[in-house]
């Protein structure tokens, strides 16, 4: 500590030596630092405060229906990307700035310099924005600030009216589009429903039901062929049985009654039969047991009506008297079985024309049937299509529609409301330089100037003025010093120079304080 406290000594020992050069650089670099900022050209401020009235009525009232986007994040990036380059060049051919400019340097440098000069200000919250301009003729500040607000409130409007355009037409190019794939895919849905409507119809499972009832039609035919193939096999042998012509006589009321009827007695037989097997599966209420039933009801009463129909042509046979008995030599048992054949026979092939068609039917729905997992695919993958591009195509339409809905309302209220609260006006007093607090740094800049230059010299040019620091720098010995004797002369020499010297120092610092209140007093007016 004492070493730098013995250094920091010397230095100003040697700076004190030379303290009329620093005095000296002083008091010529103050004036002329005084002059500079005296000279400098006044600049004025022209401003103008808008707000921005971004909430509406309609807000609440239109929430859900239409597309409302954030208003102050918007005006917000509005107010940050103002002072670009094309507004810039707008600016100026507004204000008329570019006459002067001849040339394309002139221009750029025009561009540059109204680029520093704008100043767009945000007081907080309350979107309440100040456009500032810096100009040194206050006419023409005033016109680049009201130009500014012009633009700004138009870039607000136009943007929005521009965004709003570029997003209905985007949205309707898309809808066309989605409607021409809506198209195609109702196109390949039917041709896919038209090519496959026999096979697979509402889906697989009908399908397979379709399967199932045809394959039920089937053995409920093959049935009813057996039930008439037995029928018709009965009918043979009793026909083979019998004699085809009798006498007249032995015919009576009472044989006619007991004829047989083999073609219901077979089918009944054979109805029994099934419904003794499906007994064997099946609890009575099942619907096979109930329809086997009823059908040997029917059968049973289709017999009675048959048998009370022949006992009643009998009696009539016998009160016709034996003439007509005698005509007749053909045995009347034998002519209605061979009706009954007849007709058995050809129930026997239409059942068998049944089966056949059954058994083709379903034929060609067991071959359809490997294939079916593919086109069950093939219709999901056209469903799936279809859905995708039908919903893609319902909310663009409705997005368009709340797009044409918030145009609408934006038309009706506005997007914001932009209010002039201040407009610019021409200032009457420059806001910049400010000579104020320019003086009195002048002054201190000055002392500081004479600070350096007297320590710069004593650094050039070093004086010793102690043995020690002699010795500690030459590092040699030092044998002895001569003092000097101080006379009165010299003393009030000392004394004079020192009053010199703070005078010089002390007549600059008021010169600046003087300046200084000066420039006050002119602001005052």
């Amino acid at each position: 500590m004492e070493d730098i406290l013995r250094q920091l000594s010397v230095i100003l020992r040697g700076m004190w030596l030379y303290r009329w050069w620093g005095l000296a650089a002083a008091w010529i670099v103050g004036p002329i630092v005084a002059a500079f900022v005296y000279l400098l050209p006044d600049r004025y401020e022209s401003s103008a405060r808008v707000y921005v009235d971004t909430q509406s009525i309609l807000k609440p009232l239109m929430s859900g229906l239409a597309v409302q986007p954030n208003v102050d994040q918007q005006i917000n990036i509005l107010s940050r990307t103002l002072i670009s380059r094309p507004n810039v060049e707008k600016l100026i051919r507004m204000a008329d700035l570019d006459i002067a400019a001849k040339t394309k340097e002139e221009r750029e440098t025009l561009i540059v310099n109204v680029t520093k000069a704008l100043q767009i200000r945000e007081a907080g919250r309350d979107n309440i924005y100040t456009l500032a301009y810096t100009d040194t003729d206050p006419e023409r500040a005033k016109r680049v600030v009201q130009s500014m607000v012009s633009i700004f409130v138009e870039s607000g409007l136009g943007d929005k009216r521009k965004d709003s355009d570029t997003a209905r037409r985007f949205i309707e190019e898309q809808i066309k589009t989605y409607e021409q794939k809506l198209v195609d895919a109702e196109n390949r849905l039917k041709e896919y429903k038209l090519r496959n409507m026999h096979t697979v119809g509402a889906g697989g499972q009908d399908y397979f039901r379709k399967i199932t009832e045809v394959s039920e039609q089937l053995n409920q035919a093959k049935l009813a062929l057996r039930e008439a193939e037995n029928s018709r096999d009965v009918l043979k042998r009793q026909l083979s049985g019998e004699e085809s012509i009798v006498l007249p006589e032995k015919m009576s009321g009472a044989s006619l009654a007991a004829v047989p009827l083999p073609e219901l007695d077979g089918r009944i037989e054979t109805v029994k039969k099934t419904l003794d097997g499906l007994l064997q599966k099946y609890t009575d209420k099942h619907p096979d047991v109930v329809g086997a039933r009823k059908l040997i009801e029917e059968l049973e009463a289709q017999k009675s009506q048959e048998l009370q129909a022949r006992r009643k042509a009998a009696a009539a046979a016998g009160s016709a008297g034996p003439t007509a008995s005698s005509a007749s030599s053909v045995n009347p048992v034998f002519q209605q079985m061979r009706l009954s054949l007849a007709e058995a026979e050809a129930s026997v092939a239409s059942l068998r024309a049944r089966v056949s068609e059954y058994e083709a039917r379903l034929q060609q729905l067991n071959s359809v049937s490997t294939s079916l997992p593919q086109l069950e695919t093939e219709f999901t993958q056209l469903n799936r299509d279809y859905d995708v591009n039908k919903r893609n195509y319902d909310g663009l339409v409705a997005r368009r529609e709340s797009a044409t809905m918030a145009v609408e309302m934006g038309a009706a209220s506005g997007v914001a409301d932009f209010r002039l609260i201040d407009p610019p006006t021409v200032p009457s007093k420059p806001s910049a330089p400010n000579r104020l607090l320019m003086m009195p740094g002048a002054g201190l800049a000055a002392l500081l100037t004479g600070l350096v230059v007297s320590f710069l010299i004593s650094q050039i040019r070093p004086v010793f003025t102690d043995i020690q620091v002699l010795r500690e720098v030459t590092g040699l010995a030092v044998l002895g010093s001569v003092s000097m004797i101080s006379d009165p002369d010299r003393l009030r020499n000392n004394r004079r120079g020192k009053m010199v010297f703070l005078g010089g120092v002390g007549a600059l610092v008021g010169l600046f304080g003087a300046m200084t209140v000066w420039l006050l007093l002119a602001r005052m007016g």
